[in-house]
């Protein structure tokens, strides 16, 4: 029963989008930062023709043009596929607005990672995915989890400037290739960067238009439970992290804005007019 009403509501979700673009009330690129589950899940083609003048055996010819296969859902679509829709329909005839870079940064333990994975289903954003040099772990995946560079392949683009920002860590390189957030951007999605302070400092220097937001603890109190319930810590290793986390926090000063994660959705509710204005 439940399984029903979810599918009859998701047919009436679509076909409320489909015939406010054949209204001319919305474009397809409004219904592809809709972030409503039903909607994410819609086929390309079938959104495309909805399109005033363009039908269904247009739609599949802008398809097959476009190189999309006509199986990709909304929710599937990468920056190329919709720059090439853009190209294609010519939106009124301008390009997109560059969407914004935002760095998230702040000490270890604060809940950086939480935040980002609470983001990546929002379609106005795109996660960052950091390059490093160091081996891949069994549940990591290329692409999703990092992109795995050789040494030889890293540097090279250190000294072609193809990064935003890269530091040593642990005798690993780590970085944000610089070629896939443009991408990004220049299709109007919001890019969040999760990286470390020295990485934010480095970003601020390259790109002057990023936003650079700190997460802070609720207290000091807390941060040094979170950072030291790890049993596995020896205790050079515990006063080792609180030592770094009292040097972060001294950083908060150097950032655009700072929000204090008493509780994720309260934070992102905050976060999102900071990143999307």
């Amino acid at each position: 029963m439940a399984a029903l009403a979810t599918a009859a509501q998701f047919r009436k979700e679509r076909a409320e989008v489909k015939s406010a673009i054949a209204r001319s009330e919305m474009t397809i690129f409004d219904a592809i930062n809709d972030h409503r589950e039903s909607i994410r899940r819609m086929r390309v083609v079938e959104l495309l023709a909805a399109v005033p003048g363009i039908g269904k055996s247009r739609a599949a010819n802008i398809m097959e043009r476009r190189a999309i296969s006509p199986t990709r859902r909304i929710g599937g679509l990468g920056p190329l596929q919709l720059m090439a829709l853009r190209k294609e329909l010519a939106v009124g005839k301008t390009d997109p607005v560059r969407g914004n870079l935002i760095v998230l940064s702040g000490p270890g333990g604060v809940g950086k990672s939480t935040i980002t994975s609470s983001l990546r289903g929002d379609p106005r954003f795109w996660v960052s995915v950091s390059a490093t040099t160091r081996e891949p772990r069994a549940n990591e995946k290329e692409g999703v989890d990092y992109f795995f560079y050789s040494e030889e392949k890293f540097q090279t683009m250190i000294d072609a400037g193809e990064f935003l920002e890269w530091a040593e860590f642990a005798g690993s390189r780590y970085g944000t290739p610089r070629i896939p957030v443009d991408e990004w951007r220049n299709v109007g999605k919001h890019v969040i960067l999760e990286i470390e302070i020295d990485g934010a400092r480095q970003v601020r220097r390259s790109d002057s238009t990023s936003r650079s937001v700190f997460i802070a603890p609720p207290d000091w109190d807390e941060l040094v439970r979170r950072l030291t319930s790890r049993g596995t810590d020896s205790p050079d290793r515990r006063a080792a992290r609180l030592a770094l986390a009292q040097a972060e926090m001294a950083a908060a000063s150097e950032f655009d804005f700072t929000l204090v994660n008493d509780q994720v959705d309260t934070l992102i509710a905050r976060l999102i007019p900071l990143a999307t204005a």
